[in-house]
């Protein structure tokens, strides 16, 4: 009986399979630092046209009139002055106004939020005649623009004495159309959220109040975050409404303020416009550094699902 003996394997061959795939992971690894200099390159192309804006309105803030007009245009103060913040406050009633923005966008804020959470789990959970319909008839707000409005809206409030105080201001935003989109992310996000939380809710003798108190509007907080930073946002950056309601200087916002910064002839004072414009997008800049996850988090986790 003959036996017959496996042959050893190959080293030649598998020393070169080794080496080959040492090549090429060694490629590999050698392509993704160059790609990741590429992409690094190109993102902060992209974000020029960004920045740009940004550091201007910053570094002319601190320039003198003559320095902003000169040509060639300089990129950096040559002479670094901190005249134009103390205008700021010497020529309107800035920290006033400050104060005004800051406020009004709090309470818009947290009206929204409180209305539109409650909109919105009604919307997603609760079952009732007509309650697509009457939601459709809700979106529908987003398509009217606030110009097409805003002159019966100033009828009603001077039919009401509330001209000239922050009352429209606060009341519109957070009963009107602007928390349309709002009431939209929020009931986007509760219909996400599993029947079974609320079932055990319904067992442990919650009422339809209590579920949404205790168990779904604790758990919106990335919906809600959203929700609470563009509407801040909203707030803050409005014009049209306060122009329109709006017309002693102690009274008024800050968007409306920035456009007072004028000289006698009616010219802007850039330097100091710039500088008020600078204290003005601070708390925006820190609400959305702070919030920023989750305003992420809210948005994906909201998107177009159900």
């Amino acid at each position: 009986m003959r036996t017959e003996l496996a042959s050893p394997p190959d080293d030649a061959a598998t020393s070169g399979a080794d080496a080959d795939a040492g090549r090429s992971g060694e490629r590999r690894r050698r392509r993704r630092p160059i790609g990741r200099i590429v992409l690094l390159v190109v993102m902060i192309v992209a974000a020029v046209p960004f920045v740009f804006p940004t550091w201007w309105m910053v570094t002319s803030s601190f320039k003198p009139m003559s320095e902003i007009m000169r040509l060639p245009p300089t990129l950096w103060p040559t002479s670094p002055t901190f005249d134009a913040y103390g205008q700021v406050f010497e020529l309107q009633p800035f920290a006033q106004q400050y104060w005004n923005s800051l406020y009004i966008a709090a309470v818009v804020t947290v009206g929204t939020v409180l209305v539109s959470a409650m909109a919105g789990y009604a919307f997603a959970r609760v079952r009732f005649p007509g309650v697509n319909v009457l939601f459709i008839v809700v979106l529908v707000g987003m398509l009217i623009p606030i110009e097409v409005t805003i002159v019966p809206l100033f009828r009603m409030v001077n039919a009401l004495g509330l001209i000239d105080t922050h009352w429209p201001l606060i009341v519109i935003p957070i009963i009107g159309a602007p928390s349309v989109l709002a009431t939209f992310i929020m009931r986007q996000f509760f219909l996400t959220l599993p029947a079974e939380l609320e079932d055990a809710g319904k067992v442990d003798g919650l009422t339809r109040a209590g579920i949404f108190w205790r168990i779904a509007f604790p758990l919106a907080r990335p919906a809600t975050a959203a929700v609470a930073i563009f509407t801040f946002m909203q707030s803050w950056n409005m014009f049209l409404e306060p122009l329109v309601f709006l017309s002693s200087k102690e009274n008024f916002t800050l968007p409306l303020a920035l456009t007072q910064y004028v000289d006698a002839y009616g010219g802007p004072i850039w330097n100091v416009q710039l500088a008020a414009t600078t204290l003005t997008v601070l708390p925006v800049l820190g609400v959305f550094v702070l919030a920023q996850r989750q305003f992420v988090e809210g948005l994906a986790q909201t998107g177009l699902k159900g």
